[in-house]
């Protein structure tokens, strides 16, 4: 019951934590092992695995803040960049950052295999990596590591494949810049859950 209780513990305090460092609290061959294990066994539709992930440290880690912040800096206006690039500072502080994708080559395969079910496909496999998503934010949680999730995806699409020589086929989801919380969240308002949930008996 520990582990059970330890699991819904994190899903409960998982939260976007923008305030991190680079502190190094947990090994970074914890954090592989969190990741590998997600990707591993995240549900999939006819178990085609479609989730993948990249997991940058130090300088690489800081590169892709610096690669987004230089394509930002060409397309959002001056007098609103300083608040663009404070947020990407941020994510930049940390100590490493999750880059998620799906491979499409995998979906068109499913879609030519089984058309009766084509259209669902694209949705299906943005639904596995959403739960792999989670899987990994609640690992690092677990593990006493803030992070959020973070979407500059199409616009630096092109530029992280060419610097770390990714598949064509893979396409980017998602960043996640994790690193030790230094500053809490922001408290959460919720919904009346009564209003979120129906039950019948």
């Amino acid at each position: 019951m520990t582990e059970i209780k330890d699991y819904y513990s994190a899903v409960e305090s998982r939260r976007s934590m923008y305030n991190i460092n680079d502190e190094k609290i947990v090994p970074e061959q914890k954090i592989i092992e969190i990741v590998r294990h997600a990707v591993k066994h995240t549900p999939s539709s006819f178990n085609s695995q479609n989730g993948r992930a990249v997991i940058l440290f130090g300088e690489n880690h800081k590169e892709l803040w610096d690669i987004t912040k230089n394509i930002l800096s060409k397309r959002v206006p001056k007098e609103r960049f300083a608040s663009t690039e404070k947020k990407l500072s941020s994510f930049a502080s940390g100590y490493g950052t999750i880059l998620f994708f799906e491979d499409l080559s995998v979906v068109e395969n499913l879609q030519s295999r089984f058309p009766s079910y084509a259209n669902n496909f694209p949705n299906w496999s943005l639904q596995s990596i959403g739960i792999l998503q989670h899987i990994v934010w609640t690992g690092l949680e677990l593990e006493g590591l803030g992070a959020s999730l973070q979407h500059y995806n199409p616009l630096i699409d092109e530029e992280v494949k060419q610097r770390w020589n990714i598949q064509s086929s893979w396409r980017l989801v998602s960043q996640m810049p994790f690193g030790k919380p230094i500053a809490p969240a922001d408290e959460k308002q919720f919904l009346p859950i009564e209003e979120r949930v129906k039950v019948f008996y």
